[in-house]
């Protein structure tokens, strides 16, 4: 099975579900609490390996109780956790998400230790070479990044960066990527180009693959995601589902669509277990505990 690295972000999320979002200054009474385990980096790993992908994970936890959580989570998941280093001078990160009736989140994100995995770090990765697909996403410092896809890219291996939270990124970083997954608003800030119909989405697109990326998904949400390379151009329908939370469905989008890239799915059947998964994702509370195992795929 050809392997997959996912080098990413780690955190426990600390959610509340309440009717709205407050205002600046407000206060709501009300909600519902709970502590799960997120950070895009291990959403999406966790749902490449409860999809059946043969997944090495590299993240940075604190030498707290958060980081002992963490992993015992990705044991439990039948991880492999040999690079799931610790961080003895900056704590876990955590993440504080407020999530609406409608299912819609908003989110603060405090690295922590996931702002110290360096380079000096992933050198010590044995078999990262070996990799088919690399997945990386922007919750790490850009210089880990930078280098890795450099040396990827080198390598003759494929990068898939999903942009997220947004940022510049670099002409250098951009020109070569396998894939770029952004959403309407990562799109927007990435390209300039606000993203509100296939038009629109289009124009992102082609401007991601002027700067030499070869594959852009632009994902949708619930109207599912649009696609262009040099080749193809479409768009997939996600399955109609009500909301509950939103949280991880870009991640879980991310992990699915790595999997069926690996299992030689074509670009339009990849898509579609892709948006599946996310769609089964939305309708469940919470970031790793939302994602979906293969036989739910059925």
């Amino acid at each position: 099975m050809k392997k997959i690295f996912v080098i990413g972000s780690s955190t426990m999320d600390m959610v509340v579900k309440a009717d709205k979002h407050p205002l600046p200054g407000e206060t709501l009474l009300g909600g519902n609490f709970f502590m799960n385990a997120g950070g895009k980096g291990a959403n999406q790993a966790v749902a490449i390996a409860r999809l059946g992908g043969n997944l090495t994970f590299v993240a940075k936890v604190g030498n707290d109780v958060f980081g002992k959580q963490i992993i015992d989570g990705f044991r439990k998941e039948c991880m492999n956790t040999d690079y799931i280093f610790v961080d003895e001078n900056n704590p876990s990160g955590a993440a504080l998400i407020m999530v609406n009736a409608e299912g819609e989140n908003c989110i603060v994100v405090a690295p922590g230790s996931n702002g110290n995995l360096l380079m000096n770090d992933i050198d010590k990765v044995k078999n990262i070479a070996d990799a088919e697909i690399i997945l990386m996403q922007l919750e790490i410092p850009i210089e880990t990044i930078n280098t890795v896809a450099k040396n990827a890219k080198a390598n003759n291996q494929k990068v898939i960066l999903n942009p997220a939270p947004a940022q510049h990124l670099s002409d250098e970083l951009l020109n070569g990527l396998f894939l770029v997954t952004p959403n309407e608003i990562e799109a927007a800030i990435l390209t300039g180009i606000d993203v509100t119909d296939n038009t629109s989405a289009e124009k992102a697109a082609d401007y991601l693959l002027n700067k030499g990326v070869e594959n852009v998904i632009v994902t949708l949400g619930k109207q599912g995601a649009y696609f262009k390379n040099k080749n193809q151009i479409f768009k997939i329908k996600a399955p109609e589902v009500i909301a509950l939370d939103t949280t991880a469905a870009g991640d879980t989008f991310s992990g699915a669509l790595t999997v069926a890239l690996t299992e030689q799915m074509d670009w339009k059947n990849a898509i579609e277990f892709a948006c599946k998964a996310a769609s089964i994702s939305v309708t469940r509370m919470g970031a790793q505990a939302s994602v979906p195992y293969r036989s739910e795929m059925n």
